[in-house]
This record gives C-alpha cells, sequence and structure tokens, in this order.
C-alpha cells in the first residue's frame, strides 16, 4: 500500500483489522467492528 500511495501522491487514512476474519465468533467480529468504528471515527473527526 506504501508504494501505491508513493505513486499516486495520496496519503489514504487506514485503518487494520486482525485477521484471519472467517474462524471468528459473531462475538469477536463484533468487537473487532466496535473497535474499527471507533478508529474510523476518530480519523473522520480530526480531517
Amino acid at each position: 500500500m506504501e508504494a501505491q500511495s508513493d505513486a499516486l501522491g495520496f496519503e489514504p487514512a487506514v485503518v487494520y483489522v486482525p485477521h484471519p476474519i472467517q474462524n471468528r465468533t459473531e462475538a469477536e467480529i463484533e468487537a473487532i467492528a466496535d473497535e474499527a468504528f471507533a478508529k474510523v471515527m476518530a480519523q473522520l473527526a480530526s480531517a
């Protein structure tokens, strides 16, 4: 992603989530989503 960002001259906001996703329980997915949502909202608020 860094090479593509450099090539495009664009620094995107990024939120990473733990992998793998497919073997998670519903509760684990919800916790991951809640944490990711909080990070996305924080990035939006700082923009």
